[in-house]
């Protein structure tokens, strides 16, 4: 009796958050999907048009808009985060002295949420009161930063800040792989003769490689749900040049009551970070068995 107690313990233990999850995370992801198939508005209804839903997505402009600006923003986002966090990284590994110091600081934008970030930033970039204000002040008249108005270039303002609020983070992830490498290893590169560089582009990074998956996976999860910070930073503007697949989604739920689009939205959105986790997960299913 008392060893059965033990194994049921923990279920019974996890049941609570266990069924919270089935109700308000799985549940929802259904009832979204069985959404995308009708014609509801600004209410749920549960007529079937079938494939409707989407065919009008793919037809109408902002959404293709948003899929543009994704495209354009996931490259630049990862490939810098990654390149900054492991250039970071690669510092601290030196074994300084005020590492302990240093560290939280760079950590220090991913404690902050989106909506705190892309208002800082939204200030900071805002050609009347930020960057290119304080350089007039300064004296230099001629020097101009408006991308945040700009609809061509506020997508990279995006970009900017997203970088700013990541990259700490993708450091602690490269910083645990590189606690992580073979000492031995890499003063046996050293006693053969390889340099710094060399050390770290032929014997180091190569090991790495669970470590850049992870940060990849992680972003890319991030920038197709980007959503907070584009709407504190640029509220999807100028005009609709910064809009993204989560932006397009809330406001074709919730701003234009046509919750069925918005719905299908999601849906793609889903479909789409599941194409990513799932060969992500069976693979590290399978070569850990």
């Amino acid at each position: 009796m008392k060893k059965r107690i033990q194994n049921i313990l923990p279920l019974l233990v996890l049941s609570p958050t266990m069924v919270i999850i089935l109700v308000f995370v799985y549940a929802f992801i259904v009832w979204t999907a069985i959404l995308s198939f009708t014609n509801s508005t600004i209410l749920p209804r549960y007529s079937f048009v079938g494939w409707t839903q989407y065919i009008k997505l793919w037809s109408i402009p902002n959404w293709y808009t948003a899929i543009k600006n994704l495209f354009i923003f996931t490259p630049l986002y990862i490939s810098i985060s990654v390149v900054i966090g492991l250039s970071l990284a690669i510092f601290l590994d030196q074994k300084i002295r005020i590492e302990g110091v240093i560290r939280p600081i760079y950590l220090y934008p991913m404690a902050l949420s989106f909506i705190v970030s892309g208002t800082a930033w939204k200030w900071f970039l805002n050609p009347g009161t930020g960057l290119e204000n304080a350089m007039h002040n300064f004296g230099w008249e001629s020097f101009t930063f408006d991308w945040i108005i700009n609809s061509d270039k506020a997508i990279y303002t995006v970009v900017i800040a997203a970088v700013w609020q990541s990259s700490g983070f993708v450091m602690a992830i490269f910083l645990s792989g590189l606690r992580g490498v073979n000492d031995e290893v890499v003063k046996s590169a050293k006693i053969d003769g390889a340099g710094f560089f060399n050390v770290y582009r032929y014997v180091i990074i190569p090991q790495l490689k669970p470590a850049f998956a992870s940060a990849v996976i992680i972003l890319l999860h991030l920038a197709i749900k980007s959503y907070d910070l584009v709407i504190a930073l640029t509220n999807a503007g100028p005009g609709n040049s910064t809009e993204m697949p989560a932006t397009f989604m809330y406001s074709y739920t919730f701003a234009r009551s046509q919750m069925a689009i918005g719905s299908a939205s999601a849906v793609v959105m889903l479909l789409t970070i599941a194409s990513i986790f799932v060969p992500y997960i069976y693979s590290e299913v399978k070569n850990s068995a």
